[in-house]
């Protein structure tokens, strides 16, 4: 069981940047996918970016231009850039994995808070 660990979360103001890590406990160099979600407050856990193991990746509309995901495989660390950081973009934000021969994010890690202030 991979165990993830999200950091680097907290508050800034509207505009600023923040970037969250997410710690995997062992080799993320097999998984096929590792994503980014978030959950506002008394919304449903959304999608943020999702990169694959081919170094792909995918956004959400609404962070295109302004999020980047990474991953450093030797650091078995996944990244997520926050820039021109939005109230809208306040929200838990979770790391997820898929292994292979899954179809759906099958690791999760507890999520950290990311606040944007006005």
């Amino acid at each position: 069981q991979v165990q993830l660990v999200e950091s680097g979360g907290g508050l800034v103001q509207a505009g600023g940047s923040l970037r969250l890590s997410c710690a995997a406990s062992e080799s993320i160099f097999s998984i096929n996918a590792m994503a980014w979600y978030r959950q506002a407050p008394e919304k449903q856990r959304e999608l943020v970016a999702v990169i694959f193991s081919v170094g792909s990746t995918n956004y959400t509309d609404s962070v295109k231009g302004r999020f980047t995901i990474s991953r450093d495989n030797a650091k078995n660390t996944v990244y997520l850039q926050m820039n021109s950081l939005k109230v809208e973009d306040t929200a838990v934000y979770f790391c997820a994995a898929r292994s292979p021969g899954r179809y759906t994010m099958n690791h999760w890690g507890k999520g950290t808070l990311v606040t944007v202030s006005s």
